[in-house]
């Protein structure tokens, strides 16, 4: 496998893409917005179909798109608090919408394809790069602003007391989660996107004790999901965006089960001390 220089990229691009999705994600499910995620995602196809009917790189035409759409759900939700959710579907119809027609009058149907569920072949050098990039600030802003995002993900109202910067500490969240998002269309695949960027974090939280651990635990399973998913997608001739969802699920469904074991044990445990101190 590691004899291919362009499995090599995808494992580059795929562990970047699995430290950043979930950095993205446990904030976003933190935040109860989880669907923004899934409608930045769906709505990155309409800048794929643009990319490919222009002629240029369709992952930018991802990330155009992607910050139009994250920017404006944002604004309608600040400015109409309760219709957030219908902001949201709203953004994700019109961008399928826009990319179903878009679709019939791109180029090579297995191109648009790749970006629906996921390529390992089509991984350049260049997206390698523009990767690193972003992948460096996203892990700087999660480390920098680590204080700002834990406090506006609990309570922007308390963050805003606190001397939080929101519309900043937002403002470039909003950014580096539009681009991750866009960029994770190549591997992952757009419509499956949003499900790796909640089920590590979901499954974290059935775990973890703190929300620093919320954090290194998503992460450490989005590196074993979209490893596990680019590996078998190799030798088995499968999208890689699926296996990666696939292993993600399995993994939830093994720590839902774990975690109810060990619920039961400890209420065993606690009942079997309780009869010794009446005895």
């Amino acid at each position: 496998m590691f004899e291919f220089e362009f499995m090599r990229r995808a494992l580059v691009v795929g562990t970047m893409l699995s430290i950043m999705i979930p950095l993205i994600g446990v904030i976003m499910v933190n935040r109860k917005t989880s669907m923004v995620g899934d409608a930045l995602s769906h709505s990155s196809l309409a800048g794929v179909g643009i990319g490919l009917i222009m002629g240029f790189d369709p992952v930018i035409g991802a990330i155009l798109i992607c910050i139009v759409a994250a920017f404006s759900i944002e604004k309608i939700r600040k400015r109409f608090p309760q219709y957030g959710d219908m902001a949201t579907a709203i953004t994700m119809s019109f961008g399928l919408g826009l990319a179903a027609i878009l679709s019939d009058f791109a180029p090579g149907g297995n191109t648009f394809e790749a970006y629906l569920f996921g390529s390992i072949s089509s991984v350049q050098m260049r997206d390698v790069y523009a990767v690193s990039v972003v992948f460096a600030l996203v892990v700087l802003t999660s480390i920098i602003m680590y204080a700002g995002l834990l406090a506006i993900s609990v309570d922007s109202n308390l963050a805003r007391i606190s001397g939080v910067r929101i519309n900043l500490v937002n403002g470039i969240f909003t950014l580096l989660a539009a681009i991750t998002i866009a960029m994770a269309t190549k591997i992952v695949g757009a419509l499956l996107v949003a499900s790796l960027i909640v089920l590590p974090v979901a499954t974290s939280l059935m775990i973890a004790r703190s929300y620093k651990q919320a954090y290194i635990i998503s992460v450490l399973l989005g590196v074993i999901y979209m490893w596990a998913g680019i590996t078998t997608s190799f030798y088995q001739d499968i999208k890689p965006g699926g296996a990666i969802v696939l292993y993600a699920l399995l993994g939830m469904l093994i720590t839902a089960a774990f975690a109810r074991v060990r619920k039961i044990r400890n209420r065993d445990l606690e009942n079997i001390s309780g009869t010794k101190e009446v005895l």
